[in-house]
């Protein structure tokens, strides 16, 4: 059975950090490539940050560039993001997602809130 589950988030005022993270189990991780997206109310979801599966590459939504970080531990089949310097705008739900050749699985979400 394949699972996503996220953690970490929370109530955090503008400027402070957070670190989410994600626990996959019941496919092959390492194989995967791992992305953190989020969505606002009203708003579609987006991509926020992509690692492949060997780590490298990462990529990062120019809202997030030089604020946020995506890592994983294929050892531990968990991906992170470490998020700095948060902004109003980035309350969200968040969600993880591991893709390979098509195949996407998806995660529960996480609610990050920034406000004062």
């Amino acid at each position: 059975q394949v699972q996503l589950v996220e953690s970490g988030g929370g109530l955090v005022q503008p400027g402070g950090s957070l670190r989410l993270s994600c626990a996959a189990s019941g496919f092959t991780f390492s194989r995967y490539a791992m992305s953190w997206y989020r969505q606002a109310p009203g708003k579609e979801r987006e991509l926020v940050a992509l690692l492949s599966s060997s780590g490298g590459s990462p990529k990062f939504a120019d809202s997030v560039k030089g604020r946020f970080t995506i890592s994983r531990d294929n050892a531990k089949n968990m991906v992170y993001l470490e998020m700095n310097s948060l902004k109003p705008e980035d309350t969200a739900v968040y969600y993880c997602n591991a893709h390979y050749f098509g195949v996407n699985y998806w995660g529960q979400g996480t609610q990050v809130t920034v406000s004062s």
